[in-house]
């Protein structure tokens, strides 16, 4: 039975609206993703808005935004007539997505590093659309295969996505910052954390986007009623694990903390007559008089080598430590000219003849280390770069008081594959992951928001409390279930005093990661691809809209 006129047909005559228009799939799928840019973390400038709809606070994720803006396009692309269009809306979209979360790299170069606003923003933007090719391929290969079944076609767009994110996460060292798994560390997604990770949690999130695109496309009310019960059924797995699943750690106990958060000009912190005094003095005051069980101090908060230090500086430091029940973890670079250098953190406690150590392992391009060919662009910039040691994956924790403490540097928590392999001897798997970082280099961007946000998915995944120490912040104790116990006001020089409790066990993502890395989802999602190719299809061309 034909419907009457105009029931039904509102999808259809919008789809054909989308195709004729060729400006707009373009124009929307640049919207969707500056939309996708926001939901990693609410921007101040629009806190407005904060009271108009629940979930917009400054700086915190927004899951629904994120599940709309790329609902929006997946509906773009299973509209798509051609491969080259779902391949330029993919790249529309992600350059836009990607400017957006990571621009505030441009306040790094230009604003510290003194490179042109021009070059500056250019380099920017060549980052962000070098790796939306990512997202481009994917897009274009969805659109080419062009699944008939909508189930089915779901189920490819999240193995094709999630196949984009483990790229950008992986390939040349990997650079998986604002990938949308993170968006959805407060939403109902954040259930399936401590099973397939962050990027289990993109591929689950990219599918429900096509079938939300799906639902709008369905013309009959029993097929979208059908669709939007399998899409509560979907979310309703995360909640039972969440709510109704036994705790996958065990408390070890309370640890006292304090971190210090200096607040050293990031345009001084370097200069031997302002920057480092200071540096140096206010840290020392806060290292000799504090009395928690354990102190830390920030990424290179003492910013010479040992060697370079004042006279018996190191050794009253070392002092303070070596007897009592205190101790202290410090971060600050290590190394001479001849055996290298290292971005380290010392771990300072009594009856240890020699401090504890550890070395970043996973170093940032450019700032680290500089790729080659590319001397001749890091010239350009007034940045204290260098080539740094690399230190190894796998390094024991720092054992205190029952507690093995496990520092990480800067944005190596934001990989948590390698964070895993910390689990993968028992014996020296961390109870509390301790993250050492210096964003005073981004201003008061949303890096700070953004960097709370993945140690709060590390949190997730592995139930784990997570600490963090900044030089600028956002300095906080994040617990076990990724919640922020304790946290202080950024951009002050003030110190946080709380406490955290340590967990130990481990969670079926931190067990299969330690042992096979990403390779299970780097199957799933080129096994589904490859099944995709066998089916029925309609050779890359979508059918007319009735």
């Amino acid at each position: 039975m034909r419907p009457p006129e105009g029931v039904g047909r509102r999808p259809a005559l919008a789809a054909a609206v989308v195709r004729n228009a060729t400006w707009l799939p373009p124009v929307l799928a640049l919207i969707a993703g500056g939309a996708q840019a926001l939901s990693m973390a609410w921007p101040q400038a629009l806190a407005a808005a904060d009271s108009a709809l629940p979930g917009l606070r400054t700086g915190q994720p927004v899951w629904w935004l994120q599940w709309l803006a790329l609902a929006l396009l997946a509906w773009l692309l299973d509209g798509a007539r051609h491969w080259r269009q779902g391949a330029l809306w993919g790249w529309l979209f992600a350059a836009s997505w990607l400017t957006g979360t990571f621009g505030w790299t441009f306040v790094a170069m230009h604003t510290y590093g003194g490179l042109p606003a021009p070059l500056a923003a250019l380099a920017v933007l060549a980052l962000a659309g070098l790796l939306a090719l990512y997202y481009a391929a994917v897009c274009g290969l969805f659109v080419a295969l062009a699944p008939v079944n909508r189930a089915w076609s779901a189920i490819v767009f999240a193995a094709l996505w999630l196949a984009a994110e483990l790229a950008r996460g992986t390939w040349l060292t990997g650079f998986g910052w604002g990938a949308v798994g993170y968006a959805h560390v407060d939403g109902p997604l954040a259930g399936l954390a401590p099973w397939l990770g962050v990027y289990g949690l993109c591929a689950v999130a990219a599918g429900l986007a096509m079938a939300l695109a799906h639902l709008g496309r369905e013309q009959a009310w029993r097929q979208r009623a059908g669709g939007l019960a399998s899409v509560a059924a979907v979310l309703a797995v995360p909640f039972a694990l969440r709510l109704g699943a036994p705790e996958l750690s065990t408390s070890t106990g309370q640890l006292a903390v304090t971190l210090l958060q200096g607040n050293i000009p990031q345009d001084e912190k370097f200069e031997i007559g302002t920057g480092v005094p200071l540096a140096l003095q206010w840290y020392a005051e806060q290292l000799q008089g504090s009395r928690s069980s354990l102190v830390i101090a920030p990424e290179t908060a003492i910013p010479m080598l040992p060697q370079q230090l004042p006279p018996a500086y190191w050794a009253a430091l070392q002092q303070r430590f070596a007897s009592g029940q205190q101790a202290a973890l410090i971060g600050t670079p290590l190394g001479d000219g001849q055996q290298g250098y290292t971005n380290s953190v010392i771990g300072l406690k009594p009856g240890q003849p020699q401090p504890w150590r550890y070395d970043k392992h996973h170093l940032v391009p450019f700032g680290e280390f500089v790729p080659p060919f590319f001397k001749w662009f890091t010239a350009l910039m007034n940045i204290p770069l260098g080539d740094f040691n690399r230190g190894a994956l796998r390094q024991p924790p720092f054992a205190w008081q029952g507690q093995k403490l496990a520092p990480n540097v800067c944005y190596e928590d934001l990989f948590g594959e390698e964070l895993g392999q910390r689990f993968f001897d028992p014996a020296q798997a961390p109870t509390i992951f301790v993250n050492v970082s210096n964003l005073a280099w981004y201003g008061q961007s949303l890096a700070m928001d953004q960097h709370l946000q993945i140690a709060r998915m590390r949190a997730l995944e592995f139930a784990r409390p997570f600490v963090l120490a900044t030089n600028t912040g956002v300095t906080a104790i994040v617990d076990h279930r990724g919640s922020i116990s304790h946290a202080i006001a950024r951009d002050q020089r003030t110190v946080l005093v709380g406490d955290v409790e340590g967990r130990a066990g481990i969670t079926p993502y931190g067990w299969w990661v330690a042992r096979l890395g990403l390779w299970p989802l780097w199957l799933l999602a080129l096994g589904l691809v490859v099944l995709a190719t066998r089916q029925p299809s309609h050779a890359g061309r979508r059918p007319e809209a009735p």
